[in-house]
């Protein structure tokens, strides 16, 4: 249950960010209202996580979940910039979490 909170917070942490960018500063009370609720989400399951998961694996996976989300939620809903070389760091960031998810199992 521990890796399921861990998903769900990472995923609240890309629709914080996501809600921080639609609030166009704070000032879209939707936006807002979508990086608080996504923000309060993200903190309670990564603590619920944190009971089970050592911090050091769970605060990379979390981080990892939300850069890449961010990213290619970026590139599909904003617009942004698709350039292969993103792709490569965005490879890197889920080998490295998924190096650490391994490592971090074998006690």
């Amino acid at each position: 249950m521990s890796w399921l909170f861990l998903l769900l917070s990472g995923l609240g942490e890309v629709g914080g960010v996501t809600g921080i960018k639609m609030s166009n500063g704070f000032k879209n009370w939707r936006g807002t209202l979508l990086a608080l609720a996504s923000g309060f989400v993200s903190f309670y399951c990564l603590s619920r996580s944190l009971q089970d998961i050592p911090i050091s694996t769970a605060y990379a996976i979390w981080t990892g979940i939300g850069s890449v989300g961010s990213v290619i939620l970026g590139m599909l809903v904003f617009g942004e910039s698709r350039d292969k070389r993103k792709l490569v760091f965005i490879a890197m960031i889920i080998i490295g979490v998924a190096g650490l998810k391994i490592v971090g199992d074998a006690h």
